[in-house]
Order: structure tokens, then sequence, then C-alpha cells
């Protein structure tokens, strides 16, 4: 009987942090193949010293096409980029090298999506100096998506349980950032939170909008972009059938949504946002001296192929070292498989 379950490409990540780490973590784990068909997308002789980082005799058998992969338990198969390594990658160092590899494993990946050899792709984290310095001039995984995939309009979502966040703007100073709250803009990733939240099986969603200033503005006292941005956005939002408020003094929005208020929130920028997310999701633990959960997805909305990814970076600090944990990669994984039921 042919399996129903998706197929999912999951890449390498930058082969200097905890990429490799928490994909043999993931593979090993007994939930992995139980929801999904996975295949890794990277460089097979990294893949083959990551296993060091297994307890379970976790096995690597590398492929060249998604057509032979078995999708067996206590396997991970490769699909081998074809890129052989011309020197030695160092934990925890920038490298174009590193660099070039883990973005030549996203290209593939999205490859694969779009010709519909795979239902979706898993992001694991790439270091943004690293891929610029192998001459790939991008500011993060979202904009080489929109890029590869020809999207003019897309944005990036944060997921959790407790709280869904999207932004107006992410990987832009603060400066620009602000320069960047307009009308159509705000109207726009509304509506695509809208349909995002949709597609993970909200059917009514309840979407709250943040002020860019203190107080929301407080009626024009600390700033005007509420009264002539993002208030009208809002108006013509619900005047489309949505169900949205604001813009919410953003101290309390979050607040709000996490007590079970709000469905989904629009953050204007990038830290607006990923805060209180974190603060949610993410939990140290101070006496073992490492994180002991790693809660929280970013998702790709507006893309014609499904993409998620662990909210965390490279973690070069702790690369290495065998204490990463694989939380948020078994996240993306089953919101990746969410969106893949959800299908428009």
């Amino acid at each position: 009987m042919k399996s129903t379950k998706p197929i999912l490409a999951i890449t390498m990540g930058d082969p200097a942090g905890i990429g490799p780490e928490i994909a043999v973590k993931t593979f090993e784990g007994s939930e992995l193949h139980k929801v999904c068909r996975p295949i890794l997308v990277g460089n097979a002789a990294i893949m083959e010293k990551a296993l060091t980082f297994s307890e379970k005799n976790l096995k690597v058998r590398t492929i060249s096409d998604v057509k032979e992969a078995r999708f067996e338990t206590g396997v991970m198969e490769v699909l081998d980029i074809g890129m052989p390594l011309d020197e030695t990658i160092e934990f925890g160092e920038i490298s174009a090298v590193a660099g070039n590899l883990a973005f030549h494993s996203v290209i593939i990946a999205i490859e694969l999506a779009k010709n519909g050899e795979v239902d979706g792709t898993v992001t694991n984290p790439i270091h943004k100096k690293a891929i610029n310095e192998a001459g790939h001039h991008f500011s993060g995984h979202t904009e080489i998506y929109a890029e590869y995939t020809n999207t003019p309009k897309y944005a990036m979502l944060l997921a959790d349980d407790a709280i869904k966040v999207i932004h107006v703007s992410t990987h832009v100073s603060l400066r620009k950032a602000c320069d960047l709250v307009k009308k159509e803009r705000v109207l726009e990733v509304i509506g695509i939170m809208n349909d995002g939240l949709k597609r993970l099986g909200i059917e009514k969603p309840r979407i709250g909008v943040a002020g860019l200033n203190p107080h929301a503005g407080d009626e024009g006292l600390f700033g005007d972009e509420e009264i002539n941005e993002i208030a009208p956005a809002v108006k013509e939002a619900q005047n489309n059938g949505l169900d949205v408020t604001g813009p919410v003094p953003p101290d309390t929005l979050f607040a709000l949504a996490s007590g079970g208020r709000f469905d989904g929130c629009v953050a204007m920028y990038h830290d607006q946002g990923h805060i209180p997310f974190k603060l949610a999701g993410f939990h140290w633990d101070q006496e073992k001296g490492k994180m002991k959960s790693v809660n929280g997805v970013n998702i790709t909305l507006g893309l014609p192929i499904i993409r998620t990814s662990v909210d965390h970076g490279t973690a070069f600090e702790i690369a290495g070292k065998g204490i990463a944990s694989p939380d948020a990669l078994m996240n993306a994984v089953e919101y990746a498989v969410k969106l893949t039921k959800n299908r428009q």
C-alpha cells in the first residue's frame, strides 16, 4: 500500500553549526518517520561525521534521487548535493566553504519542491555572513526562497502552540523598519496571516495587529504611524470580512495572544515579534548550562511551496558539543506536515 505521508526535504544547515547534530538527533527519534517520509539534503560526508552525535546507531545512506529513498526507520537518507569538501570545516567558525554548502542544500531543496518531487521543505539554520562570504548575497532563508520561487509578496510567520507572530518587515535595520510600516504592506501581511492560519487548521482566525510606537502612539503623542498607516489597514481588512483588531499597544498584544485572545499577531518589525515569541518557547537550564527546550517554528508564507524552519540560529557557541536540542526541528517537521494537509 502506497504511503500517504508527505515527503519532506530537510536541509543540512551550516555544517559549522548545530544543523547536522540536530538533524541526526531528529532522524534517530521515533516520531519523525511516523509523520512523514524524510530525506536530508546536504553533504553526505558531513552527515557521516555527524553520526558521532547519534546514540542509537543511526546509519547514513547516500542517494542521488528522491526515487531511490526507502524511508526506513534508523536510516538517514542523504540526497548528496554533489559538492565534495575541499577543506576542513571547523565547528563554530564562519567560512565561505560552509556557507556555500549550506546555500546549495537550500537551493536543491527548493528545486525538489518546485518540481513536485517532495511535498515540502524544512530548513536547518544557516549563517548569514557565511553565505555572503560565499558570494550569495541574501539576508536569510526567507529572501532566498522568495528569490528562487519568484515570490513578490511573502512574510515570516513564527508559530508555536502558545503564540503565532507574522512580521511586516524582518531583516532590515530598525530605522528602515519604521519607514516600511505602510498601509499597503500592513494590509498585505494581515491577509497573508489570515490565509496562513487557515492552512494551519484555524477556520476563523482572530488577528491582533501591533502598533509601532509605545502605547500604539497614544493618539499621536508618540508618533503618527498608527493613525496614518496601521489603523487604515486594519479598517480595510475588517471591511474585507477579516476578524482583525488594532493597532494594539505592543506591550499588551502578545500577552493577550498567549492567553488565547488572538490566534495570531502582526508585528511591525523583527524584534517586536521575535522577543515575545522566544520568551514563550526558549527555556534555559542554568544548572546544566544549556537550553532545556527550544520550541518554535519559522514559516515563510506566500510561497508556492512549503517551507518551515527551526526558529534559532547556528548556535556556533555550542556546535560540536553534543548538547543542542532537536525540539525545534521536530516542531518544524510537524508544522510542515500540517501545511501539506491544508494545501490551497
